[in-house]
């Protein structure tokens, strides 16, 4: 996967040699760096969400592993406020956030994740209230790469990516890129075994600053774990099963111009057991969701200082469910319209700009939001230096679970009169960069009102979803450096939040404020030769006290990797990977068990 990033960084807006005489042109598409030293995880292959445990600006809060099922938090959110992005469409699960990392996307086929919070999320993202994780398709350049690994508790692993120019003339390309992808093992702990697979295919038409894709994928996972979803001291095992089908056509032009359109299918299909043991024995939770959607946006520029951002977004979804019951309906259709005028001024000092807009979001089975965003933003004239600051609101409605689960009984108790939840994000940062090294920083304050959270009383077998009012006031910071063998990437974020619970006195939250008041990153990736490179991730976090929480409510993590290379332009590859460094048995979720530090090796080929 850093390979194929890397050539397609290369690529991006450059111009390629087929067939000796003739130049196809790729399309330019933006380029977000990657901000962790291990990409790949020790326990299974890599998925989308693995390259997120150590970033900088996003908490990722696992059960078993990020790969078996994580909640992906952005400043203090909960897991339904984060969306997933990729191209031109947002993607999107009714029945729960806790499945919107169920991607069966190959990394090789995505760039390194975009965040987008305040006013980029108000008009590019869906459903998503705080934060939008946005990748973009890469674009595919002729390679191959298989590895297989073996590992600690029984682990065995195997991964195949393939890419093929099918055509290039006439300025135009078709590529084709494929992914097969396995693992299975018996976990770290009694009850944590999983048995992963994930088929993905893929066809790309390009043709000057155009570039089309087409691709269908299908991942299936079935992994247990103590505590899994209740405090109750069960093995808990999930058997999901995922299904996208996606088009998407993006023309890029001069000065941030495009024009991108995507449609796509997903369906979704779960079935949780509460107790291994006697499947069955409480209700049976058995879902499938599907969901349709269609978008179009564009920016454009209307002068040479003016320009224009628009989105337009339906979707569709449906859900068949034993247990989700309670709702009154069991589909939605959603709209989703944004529109931005950005205007750019020239000063002594520097550039201004300012950015106005109206984000509109409605469904069919409740009320419509208007959301305002207004931003500036300074660039000194002869520096890489922007300040800004912004206002910006969002909304979203909460997912099936929530609404459709029934309010008296169960383990899982919702609330059919949940409504739409509302938030508000006001934020000042610069951003700066001079040579080797770049850094950001951004203090900000949401309002969230009516968020739908899931809370505990004691006595009371089940978890409950109830609204609360939050206010969160926040600090960010990333420092990237690099040197000739290798970069460094600092950051640090701090939370504090205030919540009314509208006279609740239930005694635990497990999501809104299950949160790290301080967590420092710190990724190091170091090549002293040619033939080695050592790959170290950290994080250290101090987290918000939470009764359910078994152990220290502080945390010191670490995922290392030693890479060698054995042949000339690296088509060889033997890595040593350890997760959990230092076996800490920190609970990223209240009750719910850490996984144990984990080896394993791997040898990987390229061609």
């Amino acid at each position: 996967m850093r390979l194929g990033f890397a050539c397609c960084c290369a690529a991006a807006g450059a111009t390629v040699r087929a067939q000796e005489t003739e130049v196809v042109t790729l399309p330019q598409f933006v380029i977000a760096e990657t901000r962790v030293a291990n990409d790949s995880p020790v326990g299974t292959f890599g998925m989308a969400v693995s390259g997120l445990r150590f970033e900088p600006l996003v908490d990722v809060q696992a059960r078993n592993m990020a790969e078996g099922q994580a909640d992906v938090a952005v400043r203090g959110g909960i897991f339904e406020n984060t969306g997933f992005r990729i191209g031109g469409a947002g993607l999107f699960d009714p029945q729960t956030g806790h499945y919107f990392a169920e991607i069966p996307v190959a990394p090789a086929m995505l760039g390194a994740v975009g965040v987008l919070t305040g006013a980029d999320n108000a008009v590019a993202g869906f459903n998503s209230s705080v934060a939008t994780l946005r990748y973009a398709w890469n674009p595919i350049v002729p390679r191959g790469e298989a590895s297989v690994g073996i590992g600690e508790f029984g682990l065995r692993r195997a991964d195949l990516y393939a890419a093929v120019s099918l055509d290039e003339r006439d300025g135009r390309a078709i590529l084709s890129d494929f992914s097969a992808s396995w693992s299975e093992g018996d976990g770290s702990v009694a009850g944590g075994d999983h048995e992963f697979a994930r088929y993905a295919g893929r066809m790309q038409f390009r043709r000057g600053l155009a570039q089309t894709d087409m691709f269908a994928g299908y991942q299936s996972k079935f992994f247990g774990w103590p505590n899994l979803y209740t405090p109750f001291g069960f093995q808990e095992t999930e058997n999901i099963k995922t299904t996208l089908v996606l088009l998407n056509h993006r023309v890029a032009g001069s000065d941030g111009e495009f024009f991108e359109a995507s449609a796509l299918w997903r369906r979704n299909v779960d079935d949780y057991e509460f107790n291994r043991a006697q499947p069955g024995a409480s209700n049976p939770f058995e879902h499938e969701t599907r969901v349709w959607a269609a978008t179009i946006e564009a920016r454009h520029a209307v002068s040479e200082a003016t320009y224009v951002h628009g989105r337009a977004e339906v979707v569709a979804d449906s859900i068949d469910s034993t247990s989700l019951l309670f709702a009154g309906f069991d589909s939605r259709v959603y709209l989703k319209g944004s529109v931005a005028a950005e205007r750019e001024f020239g000063g002594a000092a520097g550039d201004w700009s300012a950015r106005g807009g109206l984000a509109f979001d409605d469904d069919n089975r409740g009320g419509s939001e208007l959301s305002p965003l207004l931003e500036v933003q300074f660039r000194k004239r002869g520096g890489a230096t922007t300040v800004y600051a912004q206002v910006a609101g969002a909304s979203q409605v909460p997912g099936y679970t929530a609404l459709g689960s029934s309010a008296t009984s169960g383990l899982f108790r919702g609330n059919p009169n949940l409504g739409r939840e509302r938030s508000t994000n006001w934020e000042i940062g610069v951003k700066t960069g001079s040579g080797d090294w770049t850094a950001q920083a951004s203090l900000f304050m949401r309002r969230d009102r009516g968020l739908v959270d899931w809370t505990f009383r004691r006595g009371v077998v089940a978890r409950s979803a109830n609204a609360v009012d939050i206010d969160t006031l926040g600090f960010e910071a990333v420092l990237v450096r690099k040197w000739s063998h290798g970069k460094a990437v600092l950051g640090y974020a701090w939370l504090e939040k205030d919540a009314d619970y509208r006279g609740l006195t239930d005694d635990a939250s497990f999501y809104a404020l299950n949160f790290p008041n301080h967590r420092a990153t710190l990724a190091l990736i170091w090549e002293p030769a040619s033939w080695i490179e050592v790959r170290l991730d950290n994080e250290f976090r101090v987290q918000e006290p939470n009764f359910l929480r078994v152990g220290d409510d502080s945390a010191f993590i670490s995922a290392a990797g030693v890479h060698l290379f054995p042949s000339k332009g690296r088509k060889f590859e033997i890595s040593l990977l350890v997760d959990n460094l230092w076996d800490d048995d920190f609970e990223e979720l209240p009750a719910v068990p850490a996984a144990r530090r984990q080896v394993a090796v791997s040898g990987t080929v390229r061609w």
